[in-house]
C-alpha cells in the first residue's frame, strides 16, 4: 500500500509534535543561519539602494579640478582665472571654489597646544559652495557678502565636533590665525565634497585680510588663489567636460590639475559594502551546518527510541521506503520550520535596521528562496543517515524492544 503525500505528512507532523523541545532546540539551529544569511543579504541590498538613491540625489555630475604637482614634485597652484574659465564651458552650469591658506591653524582657545591641530584645514570659500556641492548647513548659517569681508568662519562636520561645537550661539569664537573669529554655522555633512567636513570656511575677502591668502595680479595684491574647483556640468555632457576640465582651468599646464568625480568614490563605497558579506555568510553557512548535525542527531535518538513503533508498522505492512520516508519527511519538515523561522527574523531584522537608517528596504529574492530551499537541502541530508538506518530495521529485531 503507496501512502498518499498528505499521509506521509501528517506522520511526520506528529513525530515532530511528540517531541516539542527537543525538536525546537534542533530547529532553533536552522532558524539562527538561514536569519543570519537572510539578514547579510537584505541589509547589503538595502544599504546599497540607500547609498545609490544618495548618489542620485546629490547628482552625478559633479567635477572637481584640484591643484596637483609640477613635473618637479612641489605643489601646483591653479590660475587666478580658473574659475572663470571652466565657467564660461557651454555645458558647466555652476562652478565653486576653495583656497587652502598655509598655516593657519584653528583652536578652540588660545591656549590650546600649538602641534594640537586635530587635522582641521582652514579654507576660503566662494558664497555659491554648497548650492554647487548639493550640502547644507547644520546649525546657524553659511557666509554672505557681508560676512565674507570679515572675521566670520564656517565649519565643517567633523571640525565642529573636533573643536567641540556641537551648536552656534552668539558671540561664539575660535582662535583662528592668531586671532579670534566669530563662528557663523556649522557644516551638515558633505557627501560630495568630504574635505569641507574636516574644514573651517571663511570668505575670500576676510581671507586676504586677515589670513594673508593673497595673490599677486598685474602687480597688486588681490584674493587668493583658488585651490580646488567644484563643477557642475550638464548631465549629459559630463564626460565632455571632464576631457577638457584640466586644460580649461590651466592651459599653461594642464597636466598639474587632478581631475576626479566624486560620485564615483560613492559608486564604488556602494560596491564595497558587500566586501564583508562573505565573512557573515561563512558564519551562518557554520550556523547551518551545526544545526544540520542538530537534527541529524536528534533524528538518530528519534530511530532508536522509536525501534517498537518501527517494528509495529512493518509487522502491520509498511516497506522500507515508507519507514525511511517518514524519518526523512520528519527531518525535513524540522529544517522546513527553523528555515520558516529564520527567513522571518532575518526580514524583520533587515525592515527594522533599513527604516531605522532611513534606507529602501530591499531583501533579494535568492536571500529568502535560498534560505528555504538550503533547510530542505539541509533536512534531507540530515536526515538521510537515521531514515536509511530505520528502514533496515527488520520487524523481528525492532519489536524486541517491545
Amino acid at each position: 500500500m503507496r501512502l498518499r503525500f498528505s499521509d506521509q505528512a501528517r506522520v511526520a507532523s506528529a513525530g515532530v509534535r511528540a517531541r516539542k523541545l527537543r525538536a525546537t532546540l534542533s530547529a532553533l539551529g536552522i532558524a539562527i543561519g538561514v536569519a543570519a544569511i537572510v539578514a547579510v543579504l537584505g541589509l547589503s541590498s538595502s544599504s546599497q539602494a540607500g547609498l545609490l538613491a544618495e548618489i542620485d540625489r546629490l547628482g552625478t555630475n559633479l567635477l572637481t579640478a584640484s591643484s596637483g604637482q609640477s613635473f618637479g614634485g612641489s605643489d601646483a597652484q591653479l590660475p587666478l582665472e580658473a574659475p572663470a574659465r571652466v565657467g564660461n564651458l557651454a555645458a558647466v552650469e555652476s562652478v565653486a571654489h576653495t583656497g587652502d591658506i598655509a598655516g593657519a591653524n584653528v583652536y578652540r582657545t588660545p591656549l590650546i597646544p600649538a602641534v594640537s591641530t586635530n587635522a582641521i584645514q582652514v579654507r576660503a570659500a566662494s558664497l555659491n559652495l554648497l548650492s554647487v556641492v548639493a550640502t547644507g548647513m547644520a546649525k546657524g548659517r553659511w557666509l554672505n557678502e557681508a560676512t565674507a569681508t570679515q572675521p566670520v568662519a564656517v565649519l565643517g562636520a567633523t571640525a565642529a565636533k573636533r573643536l567641540g561645537f556641537d551648536r552656534v550661539t552668539p558671540g561664539q569664537r575660535v582662535w583662528l590665525g592668531g586671532q579670534w573669529f566669530y563662528v557663523a554655522g556649522i557644516l551638515a555633512p558633505a557627501k560630495l565634497a568630504s574635505a569641507l567636513d574636516t574644514s573651517v570656511l571663511v570668505g575670500y575677502p576676510a581671507a586676504h585680510r586677515y589670513l594673508d591668502h593673497v595673490a599677486i595680479a598685474q602687480g597688486r595684491a588681490v584674493d587668493g588663489p583658488p585651490s580646488k574647483l567644484y563643477v557642475r556640468a550638464a548631465t549629459d555632457q559630463v564626460t565632455q567636460v571632464q576631457a577638457v576640465l584640466a586644460q580649461t582651468a590651466n592651459p599653461e599646464s594642464p597636466n598639474e590639475v587632478d581631475i576626479s568625480q566624486p560620485s564615483d568614490a560613492l559608486t564604488a563605497r556602494a560596491a564595497a559594502e558587500g566586501a564583508f558579506d562573505s565573512l557573515f555568510l561563512g558564519l551562518g553557512v557554520v550556523a547551518l551546518i551545526v544545526g544540520a548535525v542538530g537534527v541529524a542527531n536528534i533524528m538518530i535518538i528519534s530511530v532508536l527510541e522509536r525501534r517498537s513503533e518501527i517494528g509495529l508498522r512493518r509487522a502491520l505492512g509498511a516497506t522500507r521506503r515508507q519507514i525511511r520516508g517518514q524519518f526523512l519527511a520528519e527531518a525535513v519538515l524540522l529544517t522546513v520550520l527553523g528555515g520558516t523561522a529564520g527567513v522571518a527574523a532575518g526580514m524583520i531584522a533587515t525592515v527594522v535596521y533599513a527604516r531605522n537608517k532611513g534606507w529602501q528596504v530591499v531583501v533579494p529574492v535568492e536571500a529568502w528562496a535560498g534560505g528555504i530551499a538550503a533547510a530542505v537541502l539541509i533536512g534531507a541530508i540530515a536526515g538521510l543517515v537515521p531514515a536509511l538506518r530505520a528502514a533496515r530495521l527488520s520487524p523481528t529485531e525492532a519489536l524486541r524492544t517491545i
